[in-house]
């Protein structure tokens, strides 16, 4: 196989004209050869950095009330946020409680088929789940439209 040096700035170019990309140890130089196999919808350079090649597509987005036995017997309220099917990788995700943010954990994404889905959970007190109209999980990303999910407290049966 011939094997061509090419800059950094040509890798994205390789890549969708049809060749894989391998690196090696010195961080300056790429070598590109000819794609002679299937290709991963994926590639890493170097330490961490990461190429995603695919379609943008919006995850759609559910929250899931918090557990009426963990009410009662924790005295705090845990609510879900998934988001499914979406693409690229670094889609986020964020809460807020009747238009104040809050602080959620989040998952980093799963890969799967082709496409990402991730989770983020908020625990509020009793007193703030009882005292919320709305919860909202918005799921962000720097190219595209954000997804919105809107909670109503009145929806839940506790």
């Amino acid at each position: 196989m011939r094997q061509q040096k090419k800059s950094g700035v040509n890798i994205i170019a390789a890549v969708a004209a049809g060749v894989s990309v391998v690196a090696f140890s010195c961080p300056k130089t790429i070598y590109v050869h000819p794609l002679n196999e299937l290709v991963s919808l994926w590639w890493t350079f170097g330490s961490g950095t990461r190429l995603d090649v695919g379609t943008n597509s919006q995850p759609s987005v559910t929250v899931l009330p918090p557990y009426s036995e963990e009410l009662s017997s924790k005295g705090s309220a845990t609510l879900m946020c998934l988001a499914d099917k979406g693409f690229p990788s670094d889609w986020s995700l964020s809460w807020k409680v009747d238009g104040s943010s809050k602080s959620g954990v989040a998952s980093r994404g799963v890969m799967k088929d082709g496409v990402y889905s991730w989770s983020s959970t908020l625990t509020l007190t009793d007193a703030e789940w009882r005292g919320a109209t709305s919860v909202v999980c918005e799921a962000t990303q720097g190219s595209q439209r954000a997804v919105t999910k809107a909670l109503s407290r009145a929806e839940c049966s506790q």
